[in-house]
Parts: C-alpha cells; structure tokens; sequence
C-alpha cells in the first residue's frame, strides 16, 4: 500500500502534532514543566520541556513572555483588524467611515479592536494600536492554540466601547464562552 505524497508543509505540521501529542502525555503523566529544568530531571524530560516550551505558542510582541511584561492577560471574545484598502469580511463601509464611526483616526498601520469584557461580564471593544500583536494572535487561534495577550500600555489604547465590534474572528476562549466551540 502506497501513502499519498506529502508537502513540506503537510510534513511539519504532523511532526508538530506528533509534537504536541508526546507533550500532553507527559503533562498526563504529572512531570511536565514549562519552568526551568530542576536538576534531577532526565534527559527525556529535558528535551520533552524543552519542547513543550518551544511549541506552546508563536511568540509575538505583547504575548506575556518577556520577563518586563507583567501585565495581567486580557481575555478576549474576539478581533477586528481593520487596514485601509482592507477591511474584513462583513465590513461594508471603507476604512476611513469605520474610523469616523468609532472616533479614531485612520492610520496607516490600521487598528486593532479587542473585544472583551468588563465589569460584570459586560461586551466592551478596546481600539488599540497592537496591530502586530494581534496579528500573532490570530497565528495562534488559526492552530487552535489560546493564547492571549498581556494588557496593552495607555498609549496603545485609543478608545473602549461599549458593546462589541462584530463581525469578529472569535478567539477559542470566546467560542467555548458562546457555545460555539464545536464541540460537546
């Protein structure tokens, strides 16, 4: 019996699934560490940490893991890029009326919308600046990994709305949160 050819690509990801597939045994198997290495660990439990510490996400600016970043996560339902000449799907109007209707200033990076939630779990969209870290995150969610990003710094943050900004790309925590994670 033949297998059918596989890319480069197709290769990757399944050595990045067998990957992830030896990193949740360990994790089942209580040793698992994303901390540094005590010194009584193995040699297998040396490289499997250090695996599951190279494969727990795409790294991107804002992500939480540099040591000067100790700003609490935001947990998000969703996001909107929005780019001149590149407005998302479900977006009908064009990039400069979208920034008249939320009060900001077209900018050549674009914005970023982080819809999230406030006090008593009510909808509120941050515009932020962090076009490059949500970019990341929308790398991550696409590989179904939840990973979010630390609390952006006042200036990056231009307005917060009430409500959410829809359509949005919902996060793998705001899909599980509405129900609509796909799963039982």
């Amino acid at each position: 019996m033949t297998r059918p050819e596989m890319t480069e690509l197709d290769h990757l990801r399944e050595v990045e699934r067998l990957a992830r597939a030896v990193v949740s045994a360990a994790g089942d198997e209580g040793w698992l560490s994303y901390a540094p290495d005590a010194g009584d660990v193995t040699g297998v439990q040396r490289a499997v940490n250090a695996l599951a510490r190279s494969i727990r996400h795409y790294h991107f600016p804002g992500d939480g893991c540099a040591e000067e970043e100790e700003r609490p996560v935001v947990r998000l339902a969703g996001v909107v890029l929005l780019r001149p000449g590149a407005m998302p799907t479900g977006w009908t109007e064009t990039y400069e009326d979208a920034c008249a209707r939320l009060g900001v200033e077209p900018r050549s990076d674009g914005w970023a919308l982080w819809n999230t939630w406030g006090d008593n779990d009510m909808p509120a969209t941050m515009i932020v600046s962090a076009v490059d870290t949500t970019e990341g995150l929308l790398a991550n969610w696409s590989r179904g990994r939840t990973v979010y990003p630390v609390m952006p710094v006042p200036s990056q943050v231009a307005l917060i709305h009430q409500g959410w900004s829809a359509p949005m790309i919902l996060s793998p925590h705001g899909a599980r949160k509405m129900g609509l994670s796909g799963r039982p």
